[in-house]
C-alpha cells in the first residue's frame, strides 16, 4: 500500500472514531477502536494462511461477505479440526474460532445480532488464554464490554457496538486486500489520540521524527565498524516502551539496514498502553516468541528476569531505547540506595527521576551495547545529586553524544528536550555536541524535524563532524573546566557576529539617495508652479 493510501486508511478510520465517539472520551474510544483493528489483523492473517493450508479444500464463497469460508469448512470437517489447529499454531503462532473472525462478527453486527456484545466477550476471553502459546492474560482488560457509557442495557450496549463494528468494517472494506497497512494504520491511530490527549500523550507515544533518530542511532551503532555490515542484534530493551513504537521503529529500520533482531523486549507501567504495546507487536508481525513486555514498575525494578543475583545470567541488551517521564517524583528508599543499579552512582533526587531511568537502562547496556534515551535539558546542568551522578558517567568515560533538540515537538510538554547516547566502552576522549534546537519547522501545535533535519543530526552523529554553531567534539579538559556542566551553550555558540559595515560605501549610498531626493523634490516643484500651489520646502 502506497503512503497516501495509507493516509486515506488512517483518515477513514479517524473520522469513524471522530464520528462515532458519542459521550465516550477520546482515550476511552482508542481502546475500542483499536482492539477491534487488532481483531481484524488477527482475522485477516488468520484466513490468509488457513487458505494456503487447506488449498482446494477451502470452501469457495463467491464473494459472499455474508458467509465466512472457515466457519463453512469447520461444519464440514468436524474431525480434522484438532490437527488443522496444530499446523496453524505452527504456522503463524495462534488459532481463532471461525464464531470470533473479525468477518463473522462484522456480519452479526450489519444484521443487529443480539448476540455480538456475547460472542465479541467470548472471542476477546479466547484470544487472552487459548490462541497462543503463550497466553495474552489481560490483553482486553481495558475494553469494558459491559460499560455504562455503551448504554445502560445489554440491548443498548449491543446496539452500539453493532453501529461502531458495522461502520468499522465499511471503512475498511475497501483496504481488505493488503493486511500490512493495519500495523500502519494502528500506529496511525495512536498518533492522532495522542494529539488529542495532551498531557496524558507522553504515557504511551513517542513522535515519529524523535523515534526516527533513536532508533537511527541504534540502528547505525549495530554495524561492524570496519566492513559496515549489519550484524545481529540479539536483544533490544526499551525499559518505559509506551505502545512500543519506538521498539517497533528500531526492528523496522535494522530489517531494511540487512540486519537482524533476536528478541524486543519491553516494559511498561500503566497497564492500559501495556495492552497496547502487545497489540501494536502482534499487529506488525512480530510473533509472539519474538517478543516480551512486561506490565510493571521500572524504578522498583519489579520485573523478576531483571533481579537475576547470577552475573553469568543477568540479562543484558545490545541496544537500549527509551523515553521516560520528564522529571518524574519518585520515592528513593533507603533500599534503593543500596540497589546494585543505582549503588555507585547514587540516588537521583526525589523530584526528578530521570537520571534514575537513565541508570536503570545502563545497568543492563552490554558492554559493546549503545543507549540513546530522550531526556529534559535539567539533566545537563542541574546541581546536588545529578551532578553527582553526571560528573560520575563523564569521568568513566560513559556519555558519547548529547543532542539537544528544539522545543514544542511533544504533544504533552512544549520544553525543549535532549537525547543522550552512552557506551560503556567507549572510544574518543571527547563528547560530541549538537545543537539541533533551532533547526526545525514550526507547526500549528507541534514543531516539526524534516527528513533532512534528522538525516543531518543522524550523519553529524555517524561521523562525529563539526560544524560552526551546530556541532563541536569537546574534549574532557574542557567539560571538567566547566565543573562537568553539559548546557550545550557552554560549548556550541549560536550567536551570529554582526557583519562588518564599509563606512565609505555606506556613505556614497546615503550621498546617492540625497541627490535623488533633490531631484524628485524639484521636479515635484515645476509641476507645481504650473498648478500655482505652494512649493515644498527644499530638503536642504
Amino acid at each position: 500500500m502506497n503512503d497516501s493510501n495509507q493516509k486515506q486508511l488512517g483518515n477513514t478510520l479517524w473520522s469513524i472514531a471522530d464520528q462515532l465517539r458519542g459521550a465516550m472520551d477520546a482515550d476511552d474510544f482508542r481502546d475500542y477502536m483499536l482492539s477491534f483493528l487488532f481483531l481484524r489483523y488477527l482475522s485477516d492473517n488468520y484466513e490468509i494462511a488457513a487458505k494456503k493450508e487447506l488449498g482446494k479444500d477451502y470452501p469457495d464463497v463467491g464473494g459472499d461477505t455474508r458467509k465466512v469460508p472457515l466457519a463453512l469448512w469447520y461444519a464440514n470437517n468436524v474431525d480434522d479440526i484438532p490437527a488443522f489447529e496444530k499446523q496453524m499454531r505452527r504456522k503463524v503462532h495462534y488459532v481463532i474460532q471461525p464464531a470470533h473472525l473479525w468477518n463473522s462478527i462484522a456480519n452479526l453486527a450489519r444484521t443487529q445480532n443480539a448476540d455480538l456484545l456475547n460472542t465479541l466477550q467470548a472471542g476477546f476471553k479466547y484470544i487472552e488464554t487459548e490462541s497462543f502459546e503463550s497466553t495474552f492474560q489481560g490483553l482486553f482488560s481495558e475494553i469494558d464490554l459491559s460499560s455504562p457509557k455503551l448504554g445502560k442495557k445489554y440491548e443498548d450496549r449491543n446496539a452500539k457496538l453493532c453501529n461502531i463494528i458495522q461502520k468499522i468494517a465499511e471503512g475498511l472494506a475497501e483496504f481488505s486486500t493488503d493486511i500490512d497497512a493495519l500495523g500502519d494504520a494502528y500506529e496511525y491511530l495512536i498518533g492522532q489520540f495522542a494529539a488529542g490527549s495532551g498531557k496524558k500523550a507522553g504515557e504511551f507515544y513517542t513522535p515519529q521524527q524523535i523515534s526516527d533518530i533513536l532508533s537511527s542511532i541504534v540502528t547505525l551503532d549495530s554495524q561492524e565498524p570496519k566492513t559496515g555490515t549489519k550484524k545481529r542484534l540479539e536483544s533490544v530493551m526499551d525499559f518505559a516502551c509506551g505502545s512500543g513504537s519506538l521498539l517497533l521503529n528500531v526492528r523496522k529500520k535494522v530489517n531494511k539496514a540487512g540486519g537482524t533482531i533476536g528478541k524486543i523486549f519491553g516494559q511498561e507501567k500503566n497497564i492500559t498502553t501495556y495492552n497496547l504495546a502487545r497489540m501494536n507487536m502482534l499487529l506488525h508481525g512480530v510473533k509472539d516468541t519474538e517478543f516480551e513486555i512486561f506490565h510493571g514498575d521500572t524504578l522498583l525494578n519489579e520485573w523478576d528476569m531483571m533481579r537475576e543475583q547470577n552475573p553469568a545470567r543477568k540479562p543484558s541488551f545490545d541496544a537500549i531505547v527509551a523515553n521516560p517521564p520528564f522529571s518524574y517524583r519518585w520515592e528513593p528508599t533507603d533500599a534503593l540506595a543500596d540497589d546494585v543499579r543505582f549503588k555507585s552512582h547514587g540516588l537521583a533526587p526525589k523530584s526528578a527521576a530521570d537520571f534514575a531511568f537513565l541508570l536503570h537502562g545502563f545497568h543492563f547496556l552490554k558492554d559493546e551495547g549503545v543507549m540513546a534515551i530522550i531526556l529534559p535539558h535539567g539533566v545537563l546542568f542541574r546541581g546536588g545529586a545529578e551532578e553527582r551522578i553526571r560528573t560520575k558517567l563523564l569521568k568513566d568515560g560513559h556519555i558519547d553524544t548529547v543532542i539537544g533538540l528544539p522545543a514544542n515537538l511533544f504533544y504533552s510538554t512544549g520544553i525543549p528536550v535532549c537525547i543522550l547516547v552512552l557506551k560503556k566502552c567507549k572510544k574518543p576522549d571527547d563528547v560530541l555536541f549538537i545543537n539541533a534546537a533551532e533547526h526545525f519547522v514550526k507547526g500549528k501545535r507541534q514543531n516539526q524535524l524534516t527528513k533532512e533535519h534528522i538525516a543531518k543530526i543522524i550523519d553529524t552523529y555517524q561521523f562525529r563532524k563539526e560544524e560552526t554553531r551546530y556541532s563541536r567534539r569537546v574534549s574532557m579538559a574542557e567539560i571538567e573546566k566547566n565543573d562537568f556542566n553539559l548546557n550545550i551553550s557552554r560549548y556550541i555558540s549560536t550567536a551570529v557576529g554582526e557583519e562588518e559595515i564599509d563606512l565609505a560605501a555606506t556613505h556614497a549610498s546615503l550621498v546617492a539617495i540625497e541627490n535623488a531626493i533633490h531631484k524628485a523634490t524639484a521636479k515635484h516643484n515645476e509641476f507645481l508652479k504650473e498648478l500655482d500651489k505652494p512649493l515644498l520646502p527644499s530638503a536642504d
